[in-house]
């Protein structure tokens, strides 16, 4: 749409005295505009006044894949990474094909593994051994390494192994046949077992204490899973190093149908589930009346010396 210009003298079409812009014209005649006389604009020119070409999008492709290749790369092994659930073993929290997030960031701070977190780990060490391995050496399979790879899929051959955490260093467990789960001498009400599923029926231990930096792992469908109760009857081991913890899972992510978090349950948050510790300091109307006594008894004390010093006999 074109702008009609005044052509008055004594209006603002004409040029201002000091030479500022007014009506699109400079003082000196000069067009305003930046735009050239082949309509490009001056700011896609060079400094040798040609006018820069901008790079097809075939030619940036790749830059951007790189860069998102990378970022994924630094998501996997610094904050988040995919898993495959590849068997049974976490029925029904967890079913085989689910694909859950681990978080892998917080244990960069120092944050350690707490009793109900389900948790992947790397093999301890025969653990696997006479698992079933997956293989496909077909384009599929080429597709699957290079993109577990960069965090993009779920490697087909991980060796790591995914359980909840039952007790953790210091802890007393009890995995009794015809009894329920104890951890320091607290029974824990399970809910996330697998239905028909017993405690500790199929695999029982006795009592076994957790070393320090440890952990007492175990299934959710604990009549199919080869946790820490074979492995402590086989080896009289069976407890997994912090050290080999890759990090917490928090969510289902695939497929859409079985999206869910996956919290600690409300039967790890009992007080009385904390392992034995150094006597607490008392509280509440006992600690003040303690607080109170202290000072009294020195006073009383003192009185008393003083007394006696006034009482004693002078030479």
């Amino acid at each position: 749409m074109s702008v009609e210009q005044s052509t008055g003298t004594g209006d603002s079409g004409g040029a201002g005295a000091d030479g500022t812009i007014v009506d699109g014209e400079s003082a000196d005649g000069k067009s305003a505009d930046s735009t050239g006389t082949d309509g490009s604009s001056a700011d896609s020119k060079g400094a040798d006044g040609k006018e820069k070409k901008k790079r097809p999008f075939w030619q940036e492709l790749p830059i951007l894949l790189v860069i998102a290749l990378l970022l994924s790369l630094g998501i996997k092994t610094f904050f988040v990474q995919a898993f495959s659930i590849p068997s049974g073993s976490m029925e029904q929290t967890l079913a085989v094909g689910d694909r859950v997030l681990v978080d892998k960031f917080t244990p960069w701070f120092g944050a350690k593994p707490e009793r109900g977190e389900v948790v992947v780990f790397r093999d301890p060490g025969g653990w696997l051994e006479g698992a079933p391995k997956r293989s496909d050496d077909g384009v599929t399979g080429a597709i699957q390494t290079a993109l577990s790879a960069v965090g993009l899929m779920p490697s087909a051959d991980e060796k790591d192994l995914i359980k909840r955490v039952i007790a953790v260093g210091g802890d007393t467990v009890e995995c009794k046949k015809g009894s329920p789960l104890k951890v320091n001498g607290v029974v824990l009400d399970e809910p996330y077992l697998y239905p028909g599923s017993t405690p500790c029926d199929n695999d029982p231990v006795g009592t076994v204490v957790v070393p320090e930096d440890h952990l007492w792992v175990m299934g959710d469908h604990r009549n199919n899973s080869r946790d820490s109760r074979p492995h402590h009857n086989e080896t009289g081991d069976g407890f997994v190093p912090v050290d080999n913890v890759v990090g917490r899972a928090f969510v289902v992510a695939w497929p859409i149908s079985r999206w869910d978090t996956l919290p600690v349950p409300d039967t790890f948050d009992q007080k009385r589930l904390a392992a034995p510790s150094l006597p607490e300091a008392p509280s509440g109307p006992g600690a003040a009346a303690l607080a109170a006594a202290v000072p009294l008894t020195l006073w009383r004390r003192r009185r008393r010396a003083r007394r006696g010093a006034e009482a004693a006999p002078r030479s």
